[in-house]
């Protein structure tokens, strides 16, 4: 029996053919471009909590480590880290009204996310190759929370954000289906990269989502400050940086 830290010893492989472009890479490209989902999310992540910063950058890296080895400890520890990043995220800015009636703080709702992570944590271990589907499904979770609040909004550009954050999603998770269910086609045609594409994608969808939840956030959080999404260094310009400014409304004696 293989090691569990030995190249190939991973329940998935991908569609990029292995070791064509290096002897110590297994996935050349995939491995090139799986730490930019961290790199586009990092920006936001900055000005939030340092924990969240470190779990996308740990998601970086043992994305990295796993494309790299396809080894079976890499695939965990990139579905584990995947996991425990979208536990902080959901522990610090799952908004209070969504809060299940029985949990009455934050504090509570830090415990039930620990506690069901923990669980979904030992859970992963039984069948590994499952696991991608979950997370990815995941998304539809954010996505009806984000519907649920673009319906108590008239802001236009957060509308748009929305929408933008949708599209790259959408083309995301097409290739990542693509890259599982049609890798024969693309074997053939000699184009077997779009996972690697899936990493992209979704970081340019992370680039778009991460500012919608600090403007909800900021909205629910701190009331005395409106939140405004901007795009830097121009709304006209076709490649964009989208961040979050707080304008403090004037006090009336």
């Amino acid at each position: 029996m293989p090691s569990i830290f030995s190249y190939q010893s991973a329940e998935v492989d991908w569609c990029e053919g292995n070791f064509e472009h290096s002897t110590v890479i297994a996935e050349y490209y995939n491995t090139e471009w799986a730490p930019r989902t961290s790199q586009a999310s990092q920006a936001c992540a900055r000005i939030e909590l340092c924990s969240q910063k470190l779990s996308l950058l740990l998601a970086g890296i043992f994305s990295t480590y796993f494309h790299m080895t396809l080894s079976y400890v890499g695939q965990l520890l990139d579905e584990l880290s995947i996991l425990w990043t979208l536990a902080v995220a959901y522990a610090f800015w799952y908004p209070r009204i969504y809060f299940p009636k029985c949990i009455k703080s934050r504090k509570h709702f830090f415990w039930l996310s620990g506690v069901t992570t923990v669980i979904s944590t030992l859970m992963s271990f039984i069948k590994p190759a499952f696991n991608a589907y979950v997370l990815n499904c995941i998304a539809f979770h954010l996505l009806y929370l984000t519907w649920r609040e673009l319906k108590k909004c008239n802001d236009k550009r957060v509308h748009r954000m929305a929408a933008v954050m949708v599209v790259w999603w959408v083309l995301a998770i097409s290739s990542w289906i693509s890259d599982r269910w049609l890798c024969g086609l693309w074997q053939a045609i000699n184009f077997p990269y779009f996972h690697s594409f899936w990493h992209v994608l979704i970081a340019m969808s992370l680039l778009y989502c991460c500012p919608l939840v600090i403007y909800f956030d900021v909205t629910y959080e701190m009331p005395s400050f409106k939140p405004k999404l901007g795009y830097w260094p121009s709304d006209s310009w076709p490649v964009v940086v989208p961040y979050v400014a707080l304008e403090e409304p004037h006090k009336q004696c």
